[in-house]
């Protein structure tokens, strides 16, 4: 697995550079200050900052947290690169005061501010990010990394959501074998791509013919899809978190005759039929929850009709799943607060915050959770702890919390639906119209 060298940045932000990268207000005597740490361009990094706007607005309707202290948010964009992640870590923590921090960064760039967090000691929430590195870090070394929180599943449990589904639907109900996988070249793709090797094969009964890695910024995918079908897999997997319409749109424009699904962040919003000019239809992927094509419970429905009103059609016009966990982990960091007397002692905020534990039914049944496994609880299926991780059930029927992913596919008619698990099923799983079956 390829990773990524991250090099802390050693000099400060210079006032120019801050006033181009940073905005909001900074700390007065009695704020909380709310940092945001994500890509002001980026649809996922808006869902992260929108949900955590509409949270902070509703707690200060109420009168704020610790008796009435209002909470304030500044924002700091880290441009969806490692360096300028870094110096917006550091400008939350030194120039803002942050009292907390919420990120909507991507894997690289948690990676890079990582250590600073650790330095600065600041309570930290990640609502994108999906490595499993960084939990064992937490797992590992609890009194470093305790301040850290994940309110995604992380790859792990994402990779035995797409085993069953490699073994209910693509082997079983498809009859596929054999495997290409399309791989672009980023810390997410590694992370996935081990995952998938060391277990598809062995636990689904497919086999991996070849894998291609490939730039994130590859415009002719034309040559990749004739060696992928070269190698005469039953079908190809594509991971891809940076620029994934353009992967999709060039499968459905070359109509390259083979199924492809995987893991393409690119199908997660409802931009993407427009983000691919209508050729996005058949492509598949994991999602987390709540998903495009996701049948939403009166909580979610409640979020995304604040959120609609707020934010009209500006887009995302409709929050990516880490929108809802900024939403919710938001009001759970004040809630931790409120029960320990503020975010410091660290200890005694990091225990309330472990013991936040939020469950939401649908007709009578649990559909959404947001709690965290907490330090040696042991997950039963992979046997392995994920401290500081959200709390997932990844063994069916799901009723002690929301799987880790569920797999959504858009059709050729510009819908999608959740196809996989059946529990959250609104559609089927299909092969596009030029693919045989």
């Amino acid at each position: 697995m390829k990773f990524i060298k991250l090099i802390a940045s050693a000099f400060a932000v210079t006032a120019v550079m801050l006033a181009s990268a940073f905005t909001g207000p900074l700390k007065a005597a009695d704020d909380i200050v709310v940092g945001f740490i994500g890509s002001f361009a980026s649809d996922t990094g808006k869902s992260t900052l929108r949900g955590a706007e509409i949270a902070i607005e509703e707690l200060n309707a109420k009168g704020g947290i610790l008796g009435g202290r209002k909470i304030k948010l500044v924002t700091a964009d880290t441009r969806e690169d490692v360096t300028e992640g870094i110096k917006a870590y550091e400008y939350l923590a030194e120039t803002a005061k942050a009292d907390f921090i919420i990120s909507g960064s991507i894997d690289d760039v948690s990676l890079g501010w990582l250590p600073r967090m650790v330095e600065y000691k600041i309570p930290t929430l990640d609502t994108w990010t999906s490595y499993i590195g960084i939990i064992d870090k937490v797992v590992k070394e609890y009194d470093k990394y305790k301040m850290y929180f994940m309110n995604v599943a992380s790859d792990e449990a994402l990779a035995t959501l797409y085993i069953d589904f490699g073994k209910d639907v693509l082997a079983k109900q498809m009859g596929w074998k054999t495997v290409v996988i399309l791989q672009e070249d980023t810390a997410f793709g590694g992370a996935i791509h081990g995952l998938v090797k060391d277990v598809l094969a062995p636990e689904a009964g497919i086999k991996i013919l070849d894998t291609i890695v490939y730039d994130v910024n590859t415009v002719d995918f034309a040559p990749i899809f004739a060696k992928a079908q070269k190698a005469g897999a039953d079908f190809i997997y594509t991971i891809s978190s940076v620029k994934g319409q353009v992967v999709a749109s060039q499968y459905v424009k070359l109509q390259v005759p083979l199924a492809m699904t995987g893991v393409n962040v690119g199908t997660m919003g409802h931009e993407y039929w427009d983000d691919t000019g209508g050729a996005g239809g058949g492509v598949s992927s994991l999602s987390p929850l709540p998903s495009v094509g996701f049948a939403l419970d009166d909580t979610s429905k409640a979020f995304v009709d604040t959120y609609k009103a707020k934010y009209g059609s500006s887009r995302p016009v409709f929050p990516h799943f880490n929108g809802f966990n900024a939403y919710h982990g938001m009001k759970q960091a004040m809630a931790a607060a409120d029960k320990a007397g503020g975010f410091k002692p660290l200890d005694a905020w990091v225990k309330a915050m472990e013991n936040e534990d939020v469950i939401i039914k649908k007709d009578g049944k649990m559909w959404l959770r947001y709690g965290f496994w907490k330090p040696g609880e042991i997950e039963p299926r992979t046997k392995r702890e994920y401290t500081h991780n959200i709390k997932f059930d990844i063994t069916p029927p799901f009723d002690d919390g929301a799987p880790s992913m569920v797999v959504i596919q858009w059709y050729e008619d510009g819908t999608s639906a959740v196809v996989y698990p059946p529990k959250y099923a609104t559609g089927k799983f299909t092969v596009p119209s030029w693919v045989k079956k």
